[in-house]
């Protein structure tokens, strides 16, 4: 054992129906370290961080705190035990103020009575704040903050509770750059406060900016812990998939054919006169900062928003979109960036999430044909690799890329000729972003015309043959492929802005 270790996760197993989610894992983490814990969708590590929370328990195995054995019954044990955890979905109640989601648990009574010291717990989750170098109105009611000033209070209630190891999974999921960057400066400061981190990202460009040491977990085992100065890029990628990815962007070879969709000079009360064309097989991105307008764009498209004046062609005949159904029977199909609450019904199998969009073409008489629906099911769960127990399981006991796979697979089932992707790869790690482009090259191929929409550039430049720009509801230049880069994205991108 390392004296040094503040926590030790020894052999840490744990079984699910049918399912091995960790096999004999170990971990270690030391004072004001960062443990950087990265591994496909399915790997095991929400699992192990679990564990650790105390919101399930182990099979087997020990988990020790400063060299101490340790038994984790439930979260309470856990934060009695110096542990916090920052989820990517926050907890918090969104009515209640800063400071009372600091206290949250941890209330402070005033003496003598059983009232609350308000005050008190005021000024110290200012303090909290402060030593984040951050300043709020601790009054403020959290559905009122941004997502980074949520983030924030996630971490001063942990202060609060003098955590001294923390586990942050997928903390920048929805954060803009400067935002990140902020949260690099709060990590590095919880660091040399000696508080010992776990860190889950599948960005992995961040890991190396914030990273000590590396755990990579694939298929519920460990497969190596590792200094970060050891490690690039590549060996990680193959660490985590077991495989090498020769060409990170697959991207189809597309020539110009017929023109599919055009809008022309449509206004909404976001968008001013946007003129855009979609070709059969190819790859369409649209980039832009937060609130540029690409979300609205695509909307207008899947008829979810109303356009006040212009035209969109579809093959060349003026259509009206006046719903999300007139857009999917005109073979228009929109993957949503938040799948969760827009793109599936998460209470649902997987069979019925993937038929529940073309219900229409497997009614036999008054009945559902239930053997095509299942062969077909079967079909597309094979075809797009979508990893379940079966196609009977329920949509949300998958993981984000298996279920970003079955929006897409309910989507091809209605043979959709236009598919518009927002942030297709958000919250998905590198193997199944791998599958994802690569079943976007399948779509092209077939000459299914795709719009994109990716906040991560390279992504974006990787996959797209054009990429329209938008700033504050324009769009501000069409860059041809060979026209296409980082530099001249982020120039059209800001060109608007004061």
């Amino acid at each position: 054992m390392n004296q040094n270790n503040l926590l030790e996760l020894r052999n840490i197993s744990k079984s699910y129906p049918g399912v091995l989610a960790l096999d004999s894992v170990n971990l270690e983490v030391c004072p004001g370290e960062v443990h950087c814990l990265i591994g496909e969708n399915g790997a095991g590590k929400s699992t192990l961080i679990k564990i650790l929370s105390g919101a399930i328990q182990k099979d087997s195995g020990s988990i020790l705190i400063n060299g101490q054995s340790t038994q984790i019954n439930s979260p309470l044990d856990s934060q009695r035990l110096g542990i916090g955890i920052i989820y990517q979905d926050f907890k918090l109640i969104p009515e209640l103020s800063i400071a009372d989601n600091i206290f949250l648990g941890n209330e402070i009574l005033n003496e003598h009575s059983f009232t609350l010291n308000k005050n008190k717990m005021k000024l110290l989750a200012e303090a909290a704040l402060h030593q984040l170098g951050e300043q709020y109105d601790v009054d403020t009611p959290i559905y009122k903050l941004s997502v980074a000033a949520k983030q924030l209070v996630e971490i001063s209630k942990a202060i609060n509770k003098q955590v001294k190891i923390l586990a942050m999974d997928e903390p920048t999921a929805s954060l803009t750059e400067s935002e990140i960057k902020n949260l690099f400066k709060i990590i590095k400061k919880l660091k040399n406060d000696g508080v010992g981190i776990i860190y889950i990202s599948h960005r992995i460009e961040e890991i190396f900016e914030i990273g000590d040491r590396v755990t990579v977990l694939r298929d519920g085992k460990k497969i190596i812990t590792e200094e970060m100065k050891n490690v690039n890029r590549d060996i990680l990628i193959k660490w985590m998939v077991g495989r090498e990815l020769a060409q990170q962007f697959p991207k189809n070879v597309e020539i110009r054919k017929t023109e599919i969709l055009r809008l022309e000079n449509v206004r909404t009360e976001k968008l001013r006169n946007i003129n855009l064309s979609l070709y059969e097989g190819e790859v369409l991105g649209l980039a832009g900062l937060v609130g540029s307008g690409r979300t609205e764009l695509a909307r207008i498209i899947f008829g979810a928003d109303r356009i006040m004046s212009g035209n969109i062609y579809l093959n060349n005949k003026k259509i009206n979109l006046k719903s999300p159904k007139d857009a999917i029977d005109n073979g228009i199909a929109l993957l949503t960036e938040d799948r969760n609450l827009y793109g599936l019904f998460t209470e649902l199998s997987v069979r019925e999430n993937i038929s529940i969009s073309n219900l229409n073409s497997l009614i036999n008489g008054v009945f559902i044909n239930k053997p095509k629906e299942i062969s077909d099911s079967k079909a597309f769960v094979e075809s797009l690799k979508i990893r379940t127990p079966s196609i009977e399981t329920s949509v949300e006991n998958l993981s984000g890329g298996n279920r970003q796979k079955v929006v897409l697979a309910r989507w091809l089932y209605t043979k959709s000729k236009i598919v518009i992707f927002d942030e297709p790869t958000a919250g998905i790690d590198i193997g199944v972003k791998y599958d994802i482009y690569n079943l976007i090259k399948q779509l092209v191929k077939d000459g299914i015309g795709v719009i994109v929409i990716s906040s991560e550039l390279p992504e974006l430049i990787g996959i797209s043959n054009r990429i329209a720009v938008l700033c504050e509801g324009e769009i501000t230049g069409i860059l041809e492929e060979h026209e296409i880069s980082q530099e001249k994205i982020l120039h059209l991108a800001t060109i608007n802005l004061n």
